[in-house]
């Protein structure tokens, strides 16, 4: 089996790469770093650091690379099972043009084998936002054909990948926590699902996309910014601070009510997954540094992600979120020069007023309670 792998960053090689190469398929990462393509394609291997209760270098191999940005990824396209993706949101879009491309010449190939695409991105639905973008960039003539033999695959994907620096100034060398999860929607395949070690299938995706949603990324993002006010540099400072870890625990319990009341989640294993999620925030063989976490807090307070989804969830089911509208404003209250995303939610708050870039930014009501509450609580930071 052969898979054509868009991002061969830190993620793609820690993560999906690692998986799939070690469930034996023949992995082609696609990436615009030609350094990175050119090592890549001349070692076809690289070291994975594996790190939880103890520390393990796992060595990955039958991998190569191609620009993306070159005619080799179409090749390849034409020829591969599986497209996968670990790029991140805002790229999703840039690589539409060159699935597109590829699907064209697949098919004018006479190749009408099922093909699978997977974005394994920190978004909810992301293949089918994924999909939407490459039948822009396809020929209408193609839509049917594709309809037929494409399959786009949603995900939930869960694995922390900090960046982190190798050893022995080896620049393929990653980082990566024990724990991982890939779960895939098992109705959106076309032909056979493939037998991955580590892939997940299911039925019932939205309970999962959510879980990690409204669990690991509403408590990253809200260590991070309480952190950040505090003067922390890293995830595990943040979270070993008690005050900080007790208030991060309140927001997941709150963002988990919804979870139980709208999925059914038994109430006792969801507060143990909470738990679970703390652990991994304290991983000491892990630095993560919460700018990396924190940056780009536009996307973050977006009103399908990981602050007001559940914030939304909890007025929808009336439970409480006093912890999650801390968090918010703690969002609001989050300044890094280096992150274009934050400097300009910073000038737009000068410059509108905070209600104004809230609601801007979130879709919150400028005179909704929520809006009176987290400008209340904003003040007290």
């Amino acid at each position: 089996m052969k898979a054509v792998h868009f991002g061969a960053g830190n993620i793609g090689r820690g993560f999906i790469g690692k998986l799939l190469a070690d469930a034996d398929v023949a992995v082609t990462f696609a990436d615009v770093n030609e350094p990175l393509v050119d090592q890549l394609s001349h070692q076809q291997s690289y070291k994975v650091k594996v790190v939880g209760s103890e520390c393990k270098i796992d060595t990955v191999t039958h991998v190569t690379a191609v620009n993306s940005a070159s005619p080799a990824v179409i090749e390849q396209i034409i020829h591969t099972d599986l497209v996968t993706t670990a790029v991140g949101p805002n790229v999703l879009d840039l690589i539409a043009k060159t699935i597109a491309t590829g699907l064209t010449h697949r098919f004018e190939a006479g190749n009408n084998q099922p093909l699978n695409i997977i974005a394994c991105e920190n978004m909810v639905r992301g293949t089918s936002h994924l999909k939407l973008e490459v039948y822009k960039h396809l020929n209408k003539i193609y839509h049917q054909q594709a309809d037929e033999c494409v399959g786009f695959v949603d995900s939930a994907v869960d694995r922390i990948v900090p960046p982190a620096e190798a050893a022995n100034d080896d620049p393929l060398e990653v980082t990566v926590e024990s724990f991982s999860e890939w779960i895939v929607d098992k109705d959106q395949f076309k032909g056979e699902i493939p037998a991955i070690e580590g892939m997940e299938t299911t039925n019932n995706l939205m309970a999962f996309v959510e879980r990690k949603l409204f669990t690991l990324n509403t408590g990253h993002i809200i260590t991070a910014y309480l952190g950040a006010l505090k003067g922390h540099q890293t995830i595990r400072d943040a979270i070993e601070d008690a005050e900080i870890r007790a208030e991060v625990k309140t927001a997941m319990q709150e963002s988990g009510e919804v979870l139980i009341r709208r999925y059914g989640f038994d109430r006792a294993l969801h507060h143990a997954y909470i738990e679970k999620i703390l652990s991994r925030f304290a991983n000491p063989y892990l630095r993560d540094e919460i700018d990396r976490v924190g940056r780009q807090p536009i996307r973050k307070l977006g009103e399908n992600d990981r602050l007001i989804k559940p914030l939304l969830g909890t007025i929808e089911y009336g439970t409480e979120n006093g912890t999650l509208l801390k968090g918010i404003a703690a969002a609001l209250k989050y300044t890094n020069n280096t992150d274009p995303q934050a400097v300009e939610l910073q000038t737009v708050i000068r410059e509108k007023g905070l209600r104004a870039a809230l609601a801007q930014y979130t879709g919150l009501s400028a005179d909704s309670q929520e809006a009176e509450k987290i400008e209340a609580i904003y003040q007290t930071l």
